[in-house]
């Protein structure tokens, strides 16, 4: 009679249990139809309770920057719960620009984007607001403005697209293929250590050199920009494994080249001003930086000038490199476009040459030295006014930030409640993210051929015509403008003025082209590429 009592509890005991989580699965179930049933016609992701939008943004990581356009298409805001925070993201120019200048003041980088981009940028320009931001501003914007820096840029960038060149003279003689973007990120490599830097690294020698902290600033920067939907990285960071782990050995590597770079400006300084080596003194960005270290007001570390550098490396090398890359990706694929630019580069190379009363040599694609002979001769006639002359080689640049932005997106964070100019309301704490992607694929910003690649939409009467950078937000706009975009084109105008002068391209057959998820607008797989001369 007991057993059977106890039996009897035990089976009320479960019934009690069933009972329990049935209902409440009843009530998660419920508050999950809930929520779906207040999402009914409201344009954006599928959000769920506590996740929000966070599975499908996940699912779509690798594609993210199309994975906006189509809804951007649809919305010209629209608004992305995630477990932490909200984004807003943006594609109008008016709300654009109210964020860039208008309100300023209330659209910070902020502690959240701060946080996630410290461990690589630290407490650089890019990375920083308020005064912080001001004092590093206005002496890179001093520097930027300096006729010594770009006359020295210009001599930089020519030295380095020729040693491009010889390379790839090499690889066409030998009927080669080549990785482009590789070769464009060791040229822009070596050259912003050069001109930011003063030093040389080596990276585009003919034997082309492992670089360890190349190696490791990409893998740095694919894994900072993981953070911003990976809810765990904290904790990864804590326990120091996974993604985290390798972040922090990256970390390391790059550290190590940074330091040992500002050592060595610092001992070339003393030296000079020991000895009165006027000689020595160069017209790099991080000398004047260090010269602004010696003031002990200034508050200037050297992790201060670690972080000087490795912010003007992610500006000076890989926007540049990316870009270029793109570029001679839709030149080849647009055969109407590098017709039109050949015919550009050679009517003004032989204007130029008459002009200031220049023989060319005789061209003879047969011979590797009187090939880079001839394309050192047409190297002479290139400088910063005379590449300005190049309107149709700018629009090409240009129509290629339009599609393919370096930087594809950029968050900012919200100090205060506020209100844009269409009606959206964003919340204080959470992010508001304008998108150059997709504000490029909009055809309410560009019209119905806004998906296709026509440099002849930047030219009026053969002449280049800019827009509002509030609607070209590839230099970002306001107060935060890019100060290093005249001195981008100067590099990306030098390198395509030479390549496409005297190279074809073609893509390797099957080789797959997409974008990878990082800061960076990159190409995932490189880009393989036959190359044959051109006279």
């Amino acid at each position: 009679m007991g057993e059977e009592k106890k039996v009897a509890l035990d089976f009320s005991f479960l019934d009690g249990c069933n009972c329990g989580i049935l209902f409440l699965s009843c009530i998660v179930l419920s508050w999950i139809f809930i929520h779906r049933w207040s999402q009914r016609g409201k344009k954006g992701p599928k959000t769920w309770p506590l996740v929000g939008a966070a599975i499908e943004q996940f699912m779509n990581y690798d594609r993210m920057h199309d994975w906006l356009v189509k809804y951007l298409s649809d919305s010209r805001t629209i608004v992305v719960p995630m477990p932490f925070t909200t984004y807003t993201y943006i594609a109008d120019p008016a709300n654009v620009e109210h964020v860039l200048k208008t309100n300023f003041a209330n659209y910070p980088k902020g502690e959240t984007y701060h946080s996630y981009m410290e461990v690589l940028l630290g407490d650089g320009i890019f990375n920083v607001d308020g005064e912080m931001w001001r004092k590093q501003r206005k002496t890179a914007s001093f520097e930027f403005a300096s006729k010594n820096l770009r006359d020295f840029s210009t001599v930089v960038f020519k030295e380095y697209s020729l040693k491009l060149l010889s390379i790839l003279s090499q690889v066409s003689f030998s009927n080669q293929e080549v990785d482009m973007q590789d070769l464009l990120m060791r040229m822009t490599l070596d050259s912003i250590c050069k001109v930011g830097f003063g030093v040389e690294i080596g990276t585009l020698d003919p034997n082309l050199p492992k670089n360890s902290f190349a190696q490791a600033f990409d893998t740095a920067n694919i894994i900072v920009t993981l953070r911003f939907i990976d809810p765990l990285w904290k904790v990864k960071k804590f326990l120091n494994i996974g993604s985290e782990a390798l972040l922090d050995k990256s970390i390391k590597v790059i550290d190590d080249f940074t330091y040992s770079v500002i050592r060595r400006r610092k001992a070339e300084i003393k030296d000079s001003q020991a000895t009165s080596k006027t000689s020595k003194i160069k017209h790099d960005i991080l000398s004047r930086f260090i010269e602004l270290s010696e003031d002990p007001d200034s508050n200037l570390t050297n992790k201060s000038l670690r972080d000087v550098v490795l912010n003007f490396v992610i500006a000076g090398r890989d926007t540049t490199a990316t870009t270029l890359t793109w570029a001679l990706y839709m030149i080849m694929t647009h055969a109407h476009v590098a017709e039109r630019l050949y015919l550009e580069l050679k009517a003004f190379e032989e204007e130029r040459a008459k002009e200031q009363n220049v023989s060319l040599l005789q061209f003879d694609t047969g011979d590797l030295e009187s090939f880079n002979q001839r394309a050192t001769q047409y190297t002479e006639l290139l400088n910063y006014d005379s590449l300005g002359k190049l309107y149709f080689l700018h629009a090409v640049i240009t129509e290629t930030l339009r599609l393919y932005p370096a930087v594809p997106q950029d968050p900012k964070g919200i100090l205060e409640d506020d209100v844009l100019p269409d009606g959206t309301k964003v919340k204080a704490g959470g992010m508001v993210t304008y998108v150059p992607y997709s504000m490029g694929r909009m055809e309410y910003n560009w019209g119905p051929d806004a998906t296709s690649f026509r440099p002849e939409r930047w030219l009026k009467d053969g002449f280049f015509q800019n827009a509002s950078p509030f609607k070209f937000t590839a230099f970002q706009a306001g107060p935060r403008i890019c100060l290093g975009k005249d001195s981008a084109y100067l590099q990306m105008k030098m390198a395509l003025a030479i390549l496409c002068r005297f190279f074809k391209f073609t893509l390797v057959p099957g080789h797959p082209v997409n974008y990878r998820m990082m800061t960076i607008l990159s190409m995932a797989h490189g880009l393989k590429l036959k190359i044959t001369k051109q006279s």
